[in-house]
């Protein structure tokens, strides 16, 4: 990802990217069902990593399988790049663990920017007071075997009912996670940064008692010149 890219998506909400991507009518970026452990951590942005699981079939998933060390969901948190993001598709089943602290813990020492699944993480109270952004369900004290199994490394997958391509660019905040299509990304972020300038701009003056008829969007000549003027005056 382009550096620059990179930090104007540090700087911009969920919100502006979801409206960024309907303006190109991508309606579905967001995934559903998915809030912050640690909500309190600057933006989670990373190029996407993924891990897949499937119903878990007893004869394939008991406790011995952890001991093969090219299991798919440590090899996930060995292999995931830093500043990527692990994002695991759980089939939107919470009722057992995508994975718990310590694997969590791993791929936070290991540099990368965050992990998010649409299913539960275990040792939730652990993970969220880590340093690193991690989004799920709800916490989920079983064991990803007793319902799961982690099939495939770095296809494409399904999180939250949104499509998600190894290389796609997500990014989470306090409100949700977003996923931007690698071919995008540049001029999203381009785009969101400049959206967030007037937003700003618009808060403030909703905030004075303005009203958002002619401001929001910026309809009348008042409404632009005003903009122009803050804008030079913080120079923004």
């Amino acid at each position: 990802m382009d550096p620059t890219t990179r930090e104007r998506l540090m700087q911009v909400s969920t919100a502006t990217l979801c409206t960024a991507l309907f303006k190109r009518g991508l309606r579905n970026q967001c995934i559903q069902d998915v809030r912050p452990l640690n909500p309190g951590l600057p933006n989670m942005v990373g190029e996407a990593f993924t891990l897949r699981y499937i119903p878990a079939r007893e004869d394939r998933n008991g406790i011995a399988v952890f001991q093969n060390r090219d299991h798919p969901q440590r090899q996930a948190v060995e292999d995931c790049p830093g500043g990527a993001v692990l994002v695991i598709d759980s089939r939107k089943d919470a009722r057992a663990a995508s994975a718990g602290g310590i694997l969590v813990a791993r791929l936070m020492q290991r540099g990368v920017a965050g992990v998010v699944t649409d299913g539960g993480f275990r040792d939730s109270p652990d993970i969220d007071r880590y340093s690193m952004p991690a989004y799920h369900s709800r916490p989920s004290a079983p064991t990803n075997l007793t319902l799961h199994e982690a099939i495939e490394i770095n296809g494409p997958i399904g999180c939250g009912d949104v499509a998600v391509f190894p290389g796609d660019v997500v990014v989470g905040d306090a409100e949700g996670v977003v996923v931007i299509p690698a071919h995008l990304a540049d001029e999203i972020a381009a785009e969101a940064t400049e959206m967030t300038v007037f937003e700003d701009f618009v808060q403030e003056k909703v905030m004075e008692g303005r009203s958002i008829l002619g401001l929001y969007p910026p309809t009348d000549e008042r409404s632009r010149s005003d903009f122009a003027a803050w804008r030079a005056e913080r120079g923004r």
